[in-house]
């Protein structure tokens, strides 16, 4: 696979070897994973990142470093890195503040057999006392007979990655402050650079958050009357609020709405069991879908049913859970609501919205 970050990881090889680099990358599992892995690296902020596989070897292979292993032996004996040190320095990295632990204990490994089966070497090694080592089989490559470690090349190619990344993020909230300080609202740029990010395409946190913001101003000038009492009935507003990081082990809920306490989930999916297991968590609570999609809403709730008729012979139960399902929100439903909200003059402030959350989302800060 070559991509635009290829050159970048080939430079890197060729400076730490420069008449063996292309034997070397030929040669290693792990190069060709990391150039697997950072194939987002120059197509801008909207594209998917790959932190947390990424940040598993990295602080393993820091670790190795740090403890000379890469210059003299000894690994063999060494007792291994502890998991808070480990946990705690990737989340010390760049973007990498609200990273779990599932990379460090299996999911990295998983990928990596997936990509690479006949492999007799998994990359992260770990006992029963959480300590932690990184495969040196994997770090030393042999070619001719010789052993050559690359485990400076897999910190300094991981390093570009990152630093790729912060550039393309950098980039993007720089447009969008930009873009917000542009006082029409009916403005093509502005409208249609938003538009650009709820493409099927947009990495699934920045996808999240657009469609909150459009939303949230969507809602936000909708009224409802509550009360005790049919004569002392009180106005509000209908407020959305995000209740937590994309992608989060939060029961399913991405976004809740006041006073109506109306429940929303956002997809990529269509996926049947996705969707039931979002219900059952809610105990069958009624659920909005915000679909990362562009078919018709009721082109997908049929082929959602369909599916669970697939799965599920009993009528009653499948009805159960469809009639859980209270709405979906498709990519053209969010565009409609998007161009409502240029109407009242929302432009700003949903661009405000994604800078905020974009920014917590990602754990950005400001460079100095």
């Amino acid at each position: 696979m070559n991509h635009s970050f290829s050159k970048v990881i080939l430079n890197v090889i060729a400076s730490n070897f420069p008449k063996l680099s292309g034997e070397i990358y030929k040669n290693s599992e792990l190069l060709n994973y990391l150039n697997i892995k950072t194939k987002s690296a120059n197509r801008g902020s909207k594209s998917r990142g790959s932190f947390a596989n990424l940040y598993a070897i990295y602080v393993l292979v820091e670790d190795y470093i740090r403890n000379g292993y890469d210059k003299n032996d000894g690994y063999k004996e060494y007792s291994g890195a502890k998991f808070s040190d480990l946990f705690n320095r990737q989340r010390e990295l760049p973007f990498g503040a609200k990273l779990q632990n599932h990379a460090l204990n299996h999911r990295m490994n998983e990928e990596f057999r997936k990509y690479y089966p006949t492999c007799e070497y998994i990359p992260i090694i770990r006992d029963t006392t959480n300590r932690y080592w990184f495969n040196e089989n994997l770090l030393k490559i042999k070619i001719n007979g010789k052993a050559y470690n690359i485990a400076k090349s897999i910190i300094e190619i991981i390093d570009a990655y990152i630093e790729a990344k912060r550039d393309s993020f950098d980039k993007f909230i720089n447009t969008c402050e930009k873009l917000k300080e542009i006082e029409d609202d009916s403005d093509k740029q502005s409208s249609d650079f938003v538009l650009g990010l709820l493409e099927p395409n947009v990495d699934a946190r920045i996808f999240e958050i657009v469609s909150f913001a459009i939303l949230k101003y969507n809602y936000s000038d909708e009224k409802v009357f509550f009360g005790f009492d049919p004569t002392e009935l009180v106005e509000e507003s209908l407020k959305l609020y995000k209740t937590g990081r994309t992608n989060a082990n939060d029961g399913g809920i991405d976004f809740v709405m006041k006073p109506l306490g109306r429940f929303y989930q956002v997809t990529e999916t269509t996926d049947v069991k996705k969707y039931f297991l979002d219900i059952d968590k809610l105990e069958k609570f009624p659920i909005t879908f915000v679909v990362k999609s562009e078919d018709n809403s009721d082109i997908l709730i049929e082929k959602i049913k369909r599916n669970a008729e697939a799965q599920y012979p009993v009528r009653t139960i499948v009805d159960k859970y469809i009639s859980c399902i209270e709405e979906i929100i498709n990519i053209p439903e969010l565009k409609n609501r998007f161009a409502n909200a240029l109407e009242k003059g929302m432009l700003t402030d949903i661009l405000s919205e994604i800078i905020l959350q974009s920014k917590v989302e990602f754990n950005y800060e400001e460079k100095d």
